[in-house]
C-alpha cells in the first residue's frame, strides 16, 4: 500500500508547495467556468469563492486537501499582495479593485490523490457617470400601501465575514442620500433588510446598500444596488387558521380525513406551497389513495371584509392504525413572505359508552313502562298479597272503636228501586263472602237492626260505628216516585255505556229530605249521612257498588253528590262480574261467581278496610 500511495503523495506535497510547472499541466477535473459572475467597480472589495469544497465534488470532512488559485491571463499562482490581495484558502479577496483586474481566476484543489479546478469570471465596471449606485442593478418589488422590505444582495460577504469573527455594518442609500436607521418609514433590520412602511408610488428608485469592514488591515468596502419597483399587486405572509394546535380523537380502524385552511392577504394569485408534514418530519406528498394521502390544494377568492384567497389542502387517512395515534400532524403554507404552521394531535377515542348507557336507560325505561303496566292491571291481586303477606305493616283496626267493617245501604222493600235481586245481594251474597270467606264484619238493615229502633237513631249509630258504607244501587236506586213513573219512557230514548257524568238542573236531585227525592226513610238518611262524612268532612269512606249497567241518561238522574263521588273513585260494577246472559238469580244458584278470586270480590276485598295484625294474635305471641 506504501508503493501505491507514494505518487499521489508527492504530487500532492509538489502543489502544496508550488513546485509543479504550471496548472495547465496537471490532468485535474475540470468544473469549467462558474455561471455567476462577481460584478464590482474600481476601488469596491470584491471577494471569488471556490465552489468545488463540496461533498458533491469528494469527502472533504475525511480527506485533506488544500486550495491554490491561478490568474488565467499569467498562469501565475496568486499570493498576497499588501492592500491588494489577500488569499485566504477557497476564498481569493480584492481589497482594492483596479480596472485591469477583471478577467478569470481559476482555483485548483488538490487532495492526496486527485486534484479538481473551477474558473471564477471577475467583471470590473467603471460607474455611470453622475449615478451614485452601481451599473448593475438588481430587482425587487415593493408592495404598495403595505410596509414592505428590501433585501440587500451581499449575504454571501456577510456570512463569510462573520465566519473570519470579522465585525461588520451595513449603511443603506436612496440614490446618493443616506438613509437614517429609525428615521421616517425606514428601518434597519437584521439579516441585511430595510423595512419601509406605508410604501408609496414615489419609493420607485435606486437603494444602494453598502457594507463596510476591515480584512488584512484594510477597511475595505463592497456595496449593490436594488431597483425597487412598486408594485399593486401583493402577497402576505399566508396565516393557517386550521388546524389550530388542536386534540384531535377517533376510532381505531375508521377512515379520517383533516383539512389545511390557509388565507393569504393578497392582491392577485399569490405564490404559497401547501404541505402536511408528519411527527417524523416527513413530508406526505403522496395525492394517489392510499392508506395515508393528500388531496390536490383547491383555492377560492376573497374581496370582504379582507382581500385575500383561501387556500385548503385535505390530509385522508383510509383506516387509522396503531401508529397514527399519540403523534402530531402539522400543515405548513410557505411562501417568499414567509411561512405559517398549525398542527393537530391524533388520540384514539374514547370507548363508546353512550350506547350501553342508552341500552341501560331503554332497558331501565321498559321496566318501569312494564311495571307501571303490570302494577296497573294487577294492582288489586299484587295490594291484597302484600296485605296477606305483611300483615304487621298495617295498623290493628281492633282498637279503633268501630264495631263493623262495613254498614250495607241498598233500597227496603216497598221503596222505589228495591228488587228481590238487589235484596238477595245484599242479604246472601255480601255476607256469604265477606263475612264467611273473608272475616268481615258487616251491618245489614233488614238483618241486624233491633226491633222497635227509630230509624233516625239506627242509621245514625250504626254508620258511626262502621269503617265503610257500601252503597249498593241500580239504575233506579236514586228515583221518586214521579221519575221512577216516567223511567222508562226516558230509558227508551237513551242508550249506550257508561259515559261522563253529567248534571241536569231539571232531573237531579238534592239531599233537602222532600219526599219527592227519596220516598224510603232510611233510603234517605242513609244516603244523605254517606255523602256528608265522605265529601264533606272526609271521615268515611263510601263503596259504590253498582249491580247493573247504567246509562248516561239514568246517571244523569242521580243525585250531584253521587255522580262526583262516582267520578272521582269509581265503581266496583257486579254486573261486569256476571254474564250477560245470565240473571243474579242464576248466579246465585250456580255459585260460580261467589268464588273469592273473581275480579269483583278482589277489588271489594281491595277497598275494604286493611285486616292488620289482630291484638289477640299479639297476645298469643308475646305469651308464647
Amino acid at each position: 500500500m506504501g508503493q501505491q500511495s507514494t505518487p499521489g503523495t508527492v504530487v500532492f506535497l509538489l502543489g502544496l508547495f508550488g513546485i509543479c510547472a504550471g496548472f495547465e499541466q496537471e490532468n485535474c477535473t475540470n468544473y469549467e467556468l462558474q455561471f455567476e459572475r462577481v460584478f464590482s467597480v474600481p476601488g469596491d472589495t470584491a471577494m471569488l469563492k471556490c465552489t468545488l469544497v463540496s461533498p458533491e465534488v469528494f469527502d472533504f470532512t475525511a480527506i485533506p486537501y488544500n486550495i491554490t488559485w491561478y490568474d488565467s491571463k499569467t498562469g501565475r499562482e496568486m499570493a498576497d499582495q499588501s492592500g491588494r490581495i489577500l488569499v485566504n484558502g477557497e476564498t481569493l479577496w480584492f481589497l482594492k479593485l483596479q480596472m485591469d483586474d477583471s478577467g478569470e481566476y481559476v482555483s485548483i484543489l488538490r487532495t492526496p490523490s486527485r486534484c479538481y479546478r473551477q474558473a471564477t469570471k471577475l467583471v470590473v465596471e467603471p460607474p455611470v457617470p453622475g449615478e451614485c449606485g452601481r451599473p448593475r442593478k438588481a430587482l425587487q418589488t415593493l408592495t404598495n400601501m403595505v410596509t414592505d422590505m428590501l433585501n440587500c444582495p451581499l449575504k454571501d460577504y456577510i456570512g463569510t465575514l462573520d465566519g473570519y469573527n470579522i465585525t461588520s455594518h451595513i449603511t443603506w442609500y436612496r440614490g446618493c442620500e443616506p438613509i437614517v436607521d429609525g428615521k421616517g418609514r425606514y428601518t434597519y433590520m437584521d439579516s441585511a433588510k430595510l423595512k419601509i412602511d406605508g410604501v408609496e408610488r414615489n419609493n420607485n428608485s435606486p437603494y444602494t446598500c453598502t457594507l463596510t469592514f476591515t480584512l488584512g488591515g484594510v477597511t475595505g468596502s463592497v456595496s449593490e444596488t436594488i431597483e425597487a419597483w412598486v408594485s399593486d399587486k401583493y402577497s402576505l405572509t399566508p396565516q393557517v387558521h386550521e388546524p389550530a394546535n388542536e386534540i384531535i380523537k377517533a376510532p381505531m380502524g375508521s377512515s379520517f380525513s383533516k383539512r389545511c385552511r390557509v388565507f393569504v392577504p393578497c392582491v392577485g394569485r399569490p405564490d404559497v406551497y401547501i404541505v402536511w408534514q408528519d411527527a417524523d418530519d416527513f413530508f406526505i406528498l403522496n395525492t394517489e389513495p392510499d392508506r395515508i394521502y393528500t388531496s390536490k390544494p383547491r383555492s377560492w377568492k376573497q374581496d370582504e371584509p379582507i382581500k385575500g384567497v383561501w387556500m385548503e389542502r385535505m390530509l385522508i387517512f383510509s383506516e387509522l392504525t396503531t401508529e397514527d395515534f399519540e403523534r402530531n400532524y402539522t400543515c405548513m403554507a410557505q411562501s417568499s413572505r414567509g411561512h405559517s404552521t398549525g398542527y393537530f394531535s391524533m388520540l384514539p377515542a374514547d370507548p363508546n359508552i353512550i350506547l350501553p348507557i342508552g341500552l341501560v336507560l331503554g332497558g331501565v325505561m321498559v321496566l318501569f313502562v312494564v311495571g307501571v303496566v303490570v302494577y296497573y292491571v294487577y294492582k288489586v291481586d299484587i295490594v291484597l298479597w302484600f296485605r296477606r303477606a305483611f300483615p304487621v305493616l298495617y295498623k290493628n283496626t281492633d282498637l279503633d272503636g268501630k264495631s263493623y267493617d262495613a254498614y250495607v245501604a241498598y233500597p227496603q222493600p216497598c221503596a222505589v228501586g228495591f228488587s228481590k235481586e238487589v235484596e238477595a245481594f245484599a242479604l246472601h251474597k255480601l255476607p256469604q263472602v265477606l263475612e264467611k270467606a273473608c272475616g268481615y264484619t258487616l251491618f245489614i238493615p233488614g238483618r241486624d237492626c233491633m226491633p222497635g229502633t227509630a230509624i233516625v237513631d239506627s242509621v245514625e249509630e250504626n254508620i258511626q260505628a262502621s269503617r265503610r258504607l257500601l252503597l249498593l244501587y241500580t239504575a233506579s236506586t236514586f228515583l221518586s216516585k214521579r221519575h221512577a213513573s216516567n223511567n222508562n219512557n226516558n230509558i227508551s230514548e237513551s242508550g249506550g255505556d257508561d259515559g261522563d257524568d253529567g248534571d241536569d238542573g231539571e232531573n237531579s236531585t238534592s239531599f233537602d229530605g222532600s219526599e219527592d227525592v227519596y220516598p224510603d226513610t232510611r233510603q234517605q238518611l242513609e244516603c244523605v249521612t254517606a255523602m256528608h262524612r265522605a265529601l264533606l268532612e272526609r271521615s268515611l269512606k263510601v263503596i259504590l257498588v253498582e249491580l247493573e249497567q247504567i246509562s248516561p241518561a239514568q246517571l244523569a238522574l242521580f243525585p250531584e253528590s253521587v255522580r262526583h263521588l262516582r267520578k272521582k273513585q269509581g265503581a266496583v260494577r257486579w254486573w261486569k262480574n256476571a254474564k250477560s246472559s245470565r240473571t243474579i238469580e242464576d248466579e246465585e244458584k250456580g255459585g260460580q261467581d261467589l268464588s273469592t278470586s273473581s275480579r269483583f270480590w278482589k277489588e271489594m276485598r281491595y277497598r275494604m278496610p286493611v285486616r292488620g295484625k289482630r291484638a289477640a294474635e299479639k297476645t298469643a305471641l308475646l305469651n308464647f
